[in-house]
Order: C-alpha cells, then structure tokens, then sequence
C-alpha cells in the first residue's frame, strides 16, 4: 500500500490514519512460508513540528518448527513500530529518518523489513521447550528416554581412578 503524506507534511498537527491488511505468505525464511495468515497493519502518521512521525501496530499468526524439537509451533505475534519521516536529508544518509521526498510511503515495504528484523533469532514451541535427545531423538517434551549418559570419555578414563 502507497500511503500519501503530503497533506500530512504541509499541515503541521494533521494526522493521517490507516488501517489495512497485506500477505508475506510468498517470504522464505530457512525454507519455511511460516507466515500462515496476512498481516493485519493499524496505525497513524502525524506532523509534529514539521517532522512526520509515524507508528503502527502488526499481528499475525506465523508457523514455523521449533528450534529444539522440530514440532511445527503456531504463535500469534503482535508488534509495535515507530519511525519518523522527513522530506529531505541535508547530508546524506542518517539512519534516524526516513526520507520520503515525493511525500508518499511503501508502507509494505516498511512493515515487511520491520517484521523480518523483529522476528525472534531462536522459536521455540514453549518457553520451557527440552529439544530432542541426541542419542536416540526422541522428543524429550513426551517424556525421558532411556538413554544412558553416563559414558567416560577414554581419554580421561584414568582421571577416574583418582576418585576413588
């Protein structure tokens, strides 16, 4: 969606609100679609002392295996982001702004990368999430296995005599 600004940045104290829905479900992320539902966007742009400030609230619902056990997890996510726009940069590049010099914004665009930048590094199924054994694999959120731990390392096989 192309959000115009102009009236926004002309106008100091107007505000612009804007409510609407968009599809990642075409984005890849290690080889999963794990965006299952569209993106709902909720938010406003609003001129403060000629500089545009801009925040909106995402959720959906995103689908993706745990990291530790590899059982597919469905999470509803909610985010809150917040820029501010200018219509001109004097300088060059800053990383505060946004410049926005024909007055309209990409507001899908934004999203998307913001979303993609927030997504959490590791997804668990559940916080307390005990991952798969890695002897046997199984799922150790089902309960123990009978795995034995217990094995010496050879090489310190003779450490084990000083215990005694």
């Amino acid at each position: 969606m192309i959000l115009e600004l102009k009236n926004v940045f002309l106008n100091e104290g107007s505000k612009k609100n804007f409510e609407y829905s968009f599809s990642m479900s075409d984005i890849d992320i290690n080889g999963d679609y794990p965006f299952v539902s569209p993106v709902m966007v909720k938010g406003e742009a609003q001129n403060r002392a000629g500089l545009v400030d801009i925040s909106f609230d995402v959720s959906f619902t995103y689908k993706r295996p745990c990291d530790r056990c590899f059982v597919d997890a469905t999470r509803s996510l909610n985010y809150r982001f917040a820029h501010r726009l200018v219509s001109s940069l004097a300088g060059g590049e800053n990383d505060d702004y946004i410049e926005v010099p024909d007055y309209t914004l990409d507001i899908d665009e934004l999203v998307a990368s913001d979303i993609i930048l927030d997504l959490p590094v590791k997804f668990l199924c559940k916080d307390d999430c005990k991952g798969i054994c890695y002897k046997c694999g199984k799922n150790l959120n089902h309960g123990e296995c009978d795995c034995s731990y217990e094995e010496i390392d050879p090489r310190l096989e003779a450490l084990k005599e000083l215990l005694k």
